[in-house]
């Protein structure tokens, strides 16, 4: 239990700073009632017409893209800590799976995932 108990307090004071900031948000802000701030998206400017534009599917790919290979590389973090304890075993493993992620970043490219032509 006490390996537990700094992950225990982060928790407990992630929540009481989430919890707190919510509550006095609604404790201190603003209570305007209209029509047009109740609508979605307000911005306070009544509109004037509905935008019915589409977004390019290549602006989703680069944002996945962009999150996959961001959680990958977050794994080269906790193996540059314990790089000495592992020794060659844990060198070459992270050699394989820098070499999966690399693959799979010059796949992308090949196939034009990244251009915005």
């Amino acid at each position: 239990m006490y390996d537990y108990l700094a992950f225990i307090l982060l928790v407990f004071f992630a929540a009481v700073t989430c919890g707190g900031m919510i509550a006095i948000s609604q404790w201190l802000g603003p209570r305007r009632q209209s029509v047009v701030h109740d609508m979605p998206f307000e911005c306070g400017v009544a509109p004037t017409e509905i935008v019915k534009g589409r977004f390019s599917v290549k602006f989703f790919v680069v944002a996945l893209l962009f999150v996959l290979f961001d959680v990958e590389l977050i794994f080269l973090f906790p193996w540059a800590v314990v790089y000495r304890d592992l020794g060659l075993f844990g060198f070459v493993e992270m050699l394989i799976f820098l070499l999966v992620v690399l693959s799979g970043l010059f796949y992308s490219v090949k196939r034009g995932a990244l251009e915005w032509k």
